[in-house]
């Protein structure tokens, strides 16, 4: 379905301050061609804010708008289009009548990185295309090769193998340990709209969780895809709005995988056991084989965002 436009909107939201001293002056080349020129690193700072993209609809069909958030190591890329062309699930929303926001969350992307270990305490992380293929459940631990035409994939595979590499130039890096400085960038945005359908993947759908508990009055929805990670139990008060969780293929396989799925399916419980309706699409307990984590990309993309879609036109929002 066909959609116009009114605006696109982009800002940074969150962060604050830092002051730093004492760092030593650096001598570098900044221009083409250039001399090498004095640099004083000591002075002010903004970190800790997230870089978001609005589009808003001439005539949106919902009230609510819808959030993407990505996961680890990702960008809000992750929405716009898959590795090999086909439009991401932003298109899909926006087709359905949603007003549609993207983040690149704290220290992503457009939100850029700070100093370390100045401002951040640690290095950050880089993920190899090893690791990935991996935890990322698209074959066997030893499956990955250099050489595209080596790699051993998990049969029935649904993710668009020939743009792994492709899919690999989307990936930044990452910080441990950022939960809270992160969370509170969502908080700030959520605050700015009001309330909003959040919908989060892997590290953002644990995200979409805790928002749904720390900001009961600005989240009306909540879908998490391959959440890796809920909230601490003490946070979980009283009834809350409904939830969706969807699952791909090979978890149950795969030992770190089924201990992320463990711990969700604990918060799970907890929040039926308060009254919240919590709905779970297994995809290969309905015989729909394939999938990968990343939901989104994998060939039958548009038909689970359609199912993604199709819930929340059921769901008492």
């Amino acid at each position: 379905m066909g959609f116009q436009l009114k605006n696109i909107v982009s800002f940074h939201i969150g962060g604050r301050n830092v002051s730093l001293s004492g760092r030593q002056k650096e001598l570098r080349r900044l221009a083409q061609g250039g001399t090498p020129r004095e640099i004083d690193p000591n002075g002010d700072y903004q970190f800790g804010q997230m870089y978001v993209q609005g589009y808003l609809q001439e005539n949106p069909r919902h009230q609510l708008p819808v959030m993407l958030w990505h996961g680890g190591g990702m960008t809000g890329v992750n929405w716009e289009t898959t590795p090999d062309g086909r439009p991401g699930w932003l298109h899909h929303f926006l087709g359905a009548g949603y007003d549609v926001y993207i983040c690149d969350a704290v220290e992503r992307g457009r939100s850029g990185w700070n100093a370390f270990p100045d401002i951040y305490a640690d290095a950050p992380l880089f993920r190899t295309k090893n690791e990935a293929w991996d935890m990322f459940r698209l074959g066997p631990k030893d499956g990955y090769h250099t050489d595209p035409a080596l790699r051993t994939s998990h049969p029935e595979m649904l993710f668009p193998l020939d743009s792994f590499d492709q899919f690999a130039c989307q990936w930044v890096p990452r910080w441990a340990d950022h939960e809270l400085m992160t969370m509170s960038a969502y908080g700030a945005l959520l605050e700015r709209t009001g309330p909003a359908i959040v919908i989060g993947h892997s590290q953002g759908g644990g995200f979409a969780l805790r928002a749904a508990l720390e900001f009961p009055h600005l989240v009306a929805a909540t879908v998490a895809l391959e959440p890796s990670g809920a909230p601490n139990r003490e946070w979980l008060a009283g009834k809350s709005h409904p939830h969706l969780i969807m699952w791909g293929d090979q978890i149950q396989s795969h030992a770190i995988w089924a201990g992320y799925r463990k711990t969700v399916e604990s918060h799970v419980a907890q929040l039926r056991g308060l009254k919240t309706t919590v709905d779970v699409i297994d995809l290969p307990a309905e015989g729909i084989r394939g999938n990968t984590h990343f939901l989104m990309m994998d060939s039958n993309a548009e038909a689970l965002a359609n199912r993604v879609i199709a819930w929340l036109g059921s769901a008492a929002l």
